[in-house]
């Protein structure tokens, strides 16, 4: 199972870029995961709900199944990502959204119109997905409004292949 994070300040384009991927890798017949890391504490379901109910009565964990499928709450806290991973179905890749302090393959999104330092200093990066060009950065550049571009320079970069 092939892991990217894509990493980088709030409001860069991370979900945007991550979605637009996730169509792409899968219209090329690819079979896409994805897990979203937070800094805030999740909220098991709605108060009210009969879920929400088993969860505040002491369940750890909590699969609300329905016609559309299924969602796992869980109250466990600091999952590994490992664990995490071991969670999801047989999968080609798996993006993560955030996940910046983990060992894994890293795409940086970044613009420098946020004002925020770049996060290529400290960090392992294939690339960096930005809006204007950056010549001062050490890693690839790629388009982030080109999100094909950057599909085709993941594949590569990460030996996506699509399953035969």
């Amino acid at each position: 199972m092939i892991t990217l994070a894509i990493v980088g300040w709030p409001g860069s384009g991370k979900t945007t870029l991550l979605t637009e991927l996730a169509r792409i890798f899968t219209a090329r017949g690819l079979r896409v995961s994805s897990i979203k890391h937070t800094h805030h504490d999740l909220v098991l379901d709605r108060p009210g709900k009969d879920s929400f109910r088993h969860a505040q009565a002491g369940a750890r964990e909590v699969i609300l199944a329905g016609p559309g499928g299924f969602a796992l709450f869980s109250s466990k806290p600091d999952v590994p990502l490992a664990e995490l991973l071991g969670r999801l179905a047989p999968t080609d890749l798996v993006l993560l959204e955030g996940f910046k302090d983990y060992d894994v393959p890293k795409l940086l999104v970044y613009r420098p119109s946020l004002g925020r330092p770049p996060l290529w200093p400290d960090m392992t990066l294939l690339a960096v997905a930005c809006d204007v060009t950056l010549p001062e950065c050490p890693r690839p550049v790629l388009a982030l409004n080109k999100p094909a571009l950057v599909a085709d320079f993941l594949t590569a970069a990460l030996g996506l292949n699509a399953p035969s």
